[in-house]
């Protein structure tokens, strides 16, 4: 993408002179092939059409009949559902041209005219409200097409025939050494291997990037983006052009070449780039051999004319990390099609569980924990507890990525129904007893782990493993039986590395953050309880009082100190003996077995156990089962996001990581942005009534956003301390405007009515407050005068404010005044004998003039 930025310096005349002079003088592009568009206005958000972006071009000389305005979804630029924005000009280039006039194919689609060039206006701000602010600066961003500009600059018609991809498209011929590459599309690409050559030459260019900038295929954000790109490109490369392993890995060296001289990091990255796209095509490779093995068994034993089961394609999805568009294309091809409701049903299930917390999923987990005579029985039959020591079997790879060991393993039971059993049915949900395992089951506040097992001899079946439980040292693994497994059967064990890994960087951060707190608030502060998922981390321990929004910064300062300095986690097994030496070590009163496992972070667990060493004083050192990531970096950032106290003198947090604390920070930051535009705007004191009760609304709808949004709890706590004072300055200025605005009303109908027993009239008033208002000042200036007003409205209906004189009472009613009025008016009313109010309709209101003459008539 090239481009260029202005953050205030110049807006749309240089913007657009800069962009028409590089086009039509620098690169010599024929005017006459150019078209541009600008905003032509929303009517339903009140923005007018782009009027001096159109007449911009037009000095500039381009004809009126290539000057051409477009909606909303077509030249308005957002960068999200909150934040800056603006109208946007964009540049169309035809590449058809010979004098023909091009305009009605602009936005169409046509591949014949394209857009090259988008130059974007920032000049309003989107609320969380989807109101529109004007900013206070106006900035430009342009952006345009490497690739798009080096198609007009060569004169081809299609990006992949300039020189950006024709190397890389011959290098994939010779790599693959089937049919050339022809730049067919469509029906005319017969078996889509030109559609392959595509994705493949486009793919490794963007593996290439990515990588040398430090995003290598993971799990999660931009990681498990990269993953599934270079998923698609391995499949494309294995089964539309049949090549061999290796060959993505191959072009590297072409892209370095193309893109080298622009991007020199490219070069000294080669041999990286190619050692980590082999070994996650090596490790797609075989996941997608049994992908396939198991759709293959799936179609076969399905019933014709029926839907691939939604069960299956999710297993494929959760468990081998297929993306649902490859699990589509391999049905398609075999003329199927996927249960997507069903699909659908099974993912909502998965968030809500996921968002259940901890206490989610625990009845159903009750069947597979052991009862007390299965467990006496298995301890009579000799059958040993399961050696979960796998689990903590991963090391760090040579580019920094976790690899976890694999796990073959022994059925040694079964357990369902409360007993123990050799066997279980397809179909049949059970408990699993394993000989050993690398599944973490859930204990030390951790999360389980999740995954799948296959019977050796039988890789196309799939064993989803949804929870693991320990008892009595037997680790029990919930599965749903897709075919009979049997005790005695060999598995092979697979966790849910995305899960686990999320798992192991929070825990590592809730030992983070436990020593933060200590640190901050003081050595008394003592653990409460955890709980570790994938998604978030949950810790309470002891407090005074709330965590003040000082105290909750330096907190996360200081594990983010700590992750930036990449500590190393030591973990080992010791004598529990030596284990209470530690000096201000972390929950020596609980239960723990001996030996037992210390995690320390950034100190060798020798140093901490040697006799007086105050090493552990000095960082995290716990006594934990847990899983944990190896050093602490891979946190990369931590946010708490909500704090407050359970009871008096003990505080939850709850606290995210890595890509969600980076967006829980954004998320804070744009709320920030507009609290300041609403705080600004409040300075400023409008004297318009109508304007004072919007920023009052807005203030309000921003007090529930800030609440209830995920953001760092400190920022949230000093947004709602500002958003508390500008509600009461915003309330106030209503007020203060409202009497004045009432006085001078009252003012004017004290001389039209002087000295009058009863005043009944009309007044414009913007609502039933300022009218009750207008009716208390006119009282409280003739004490002796009732007061009865109407005020039609735009849309029809008609407020009424009435006060009686004290001395009126109790034969005269203002209640009872204000509801022969209004039924009148077809409305209703209520208030006290003194005052009242109410409203009807504007087509009863003369009526209902003569009314309140005659009631009050009749009274006094």
């Amino acid at each position: 993408m090239l481009g260029n930025w202005s953050f205030g310096d110049y807006f749309k005349e240089e913007a657009c002179s800069m962009a028409w002079e590089l086009l039509t003088e620098v690169y010599e592009i024929p005017r006459d092939r150019l078209y541009v568009t600008y905003f032509g206005g929303d009517s339903s958000l009140g923005l007018s059409a782009d009027e001096e972006c159109r007449d911009i071009w037009l000095r500039l000389g381009v004809p009126a009949s290539h000057v051409l305005p477009f909606p909303l979804k077509d030249n308005f630029w957002e960068m999200g559902d909150t934040g800056p924005c603006g109208p946007c000009t964009e540049i169309h280039y035809d590449h058809v041209g010979g004098g023909r006039n091009a305009a009605a194919l602009v936005n169409q689609g046509s591949p014949d005219v394209v857009e090259i060039w988008n130059l974007v206006f920032m000049q309003y701000s989107r609320g969380v409200e989807g109101n529109l602010l004007p900013l206070p600066q106006h900035h430009v961003d342009t952006g345009m097409g490497l690739e798009r500009l080096v198609t007009v600059l060569q004169n081809k018609r299609s990006n992949y025939d300039t020189d950006l991809f024709t190397p890389i498209l011959d290098a994939i011929h010779k790599g693959c050494r089937g049919p050339k590459y022809q730049g067919l599309v469509g029906d005319a690409d017969v078996g889509r291997v030109n559609m392959a050559y595509r994705v493949v030459a486009d793919h490794v260019r963007t593996l290439c990037v990515c990588i040398t900038d430090g995003i290598y295929p993971g799990f999660s954000g931009a990681e498990l983006v990269l993953r599934r790109i270079l998923r698609r490109a391995v499949r494309f490369c294995s089964e539309v052009l049949h090549a061999p392993p290796g060959l993505l890995a191959s072009l590297v060296p072409t892209v370095v070449e193309v893109l080298g001289d622009a991007y020199p990091e490219l070069t000294k990255n080669a041999d990286q780039i190619m050692d980590i796209i082999n070994e996650n095509e090596a490790a797609f490779l075989s996941s997608l051999d049994r992908g396939r093995r198991i759709i293959e068994r799936t179609v076969q034993q399905m019933e014709p004319s029926t839907n691939f089961p939604a069960e299956v394609a999710w297993s494929l999805y959760g468990n081998l990390g297929f993306p649902l568009d490859l699990i589509d294309l391999m049905l398609e091809e075999k003329g199927i099609s996927l249960d997507l409701a069903a699909f659908n049903k099974l993912a909502l299930e998965d968030a809500k569980r996921k968002a259940g917390g901890p206490q989610a999923g625990q009845l159903e987990d009750a069947d597979i924990h052991l009862d007390v005579h299965s467990l006496a029985q298995l301890r009579s039959n000799n059958v040993p507890a399961t050696d979960d020591s796998p689990k903590y079997a991963y090391t760090l790879g040579q580019h920094g990525q976790y690899e976890f060991s694999p796990c073959q393993a022994t059925v040694l039971m079964l357990y369902r129904d409360q007993s123990l059993q050799k066997e279980a049915g397809a179909g049949q949900r059970c408990g699993v007893i394993l000989d050993r395992t690398n599944f973490y089951a859930e204990q030390g506040g951790q999360a389980s782990d999740k995954g799948y097992m296959i019977c050796l001899g039988q890789q196309e079946i799939l064993f989803p493993v949804e929870s693991v439980r320990l008892c009595g040292g037997y680790v029990i693994h919930e599965v749903t039986a897709v075919e009979t497994l049997r005790a005695g059967d060999q598995v092979q064990l697979f966790v849910d590395e995305a899960q686990r890994l999320a798992c192991m960087t929070n825990h590592t951060a809730t030992h983070l953050l436990n020593f933060a707190l200590r640190r901050v608030l003081g050595n008394s502060t003592e653990q409460r309880g955890s709980h570790v998922t994938a998604e978030r981390l949950r810790f309470d321990f002891d407090a005074k009082g709330p965590v003040t929004v000082e105290q909750l910064q330096q907190v996360e300062q200081v594990v983010q100190d700590v992750i930036k300095r990449n500590e190393v986690v030591h973990m080992a097994e010791v004598p529990l003996t030596l284990a209470r030496r530690v000096q201000g070590l972390r929950a020596v009163d609980e239960g723990y077995p001996d030996p037992v496992r210390i995690v320390s972070l950034g100190v060798p667990v020798e140093s901490v156990l040697t006799r007086d060493s105050e090493a552990a004083m000095q960082t995290s050192v716990e006594l934990c089962c847990g899983t944990h990531l190896l050093q602490t970096g891979a946190v990369e950032d931590l946010a708490i996001i909500s704090e407050r106290q359970l009871v008096k003198g003990i505080s939850r947090v709850i606290a995210v990581t890595g890509r969600q604390a980076k967006q829980a920070r954004e998320v804070g930051q744009c709320l920030a942005v507009e609290v300041d535009s609403v705080s600004l705007r409040m300075k400023q004191r409008s004297t318009s009534i109508p304007e004072m009760q919007n920023l009052s609304k807005e203030v309000g709808q921003l007090t529930k956003v800030v609440a209830s949004t995920p953001m760092p709890q400190w920022q949230r706590k000093e947004l709602q301390s500002i958003l508390k004072a500008l509600q009461r300055t915003a309330n106030t200025a209503v007020r203060k405007l409202e009497m004045q605005q009432a006085e001078e009303k009252a003012q004017r109908l004290l001389a039209k009515h002087c000295n009058q027993p009863v005043i009944i009239d009309t007044v414009p008033a913007d609502s039933l407050s300022i009218l009750m208002k207008v009716v208390n000042h006119l009282c409280d200036k003739s004490p002796g005068t009732s007061v009865l007003l109407l005020s039609p409205q735009v849309s029809g209906e008609v407020l009424c404010a009435c006060q009686v004189s004290k001395n009126c009472l109790p034969v005269f009613s203002a209640a009872d005044w204000a509801v022969a009025v209004c039924t009148q008016m077809e409305g209703k009313a209520g208030g006290s004998p003194v005052v009242a109010k109410g409203s009807g309709n504007a087509k009863g209101m003369q009526g209902a003039l003569t009314t309140a003459l005659e009631f009050a008539q009749s009274k006094l």
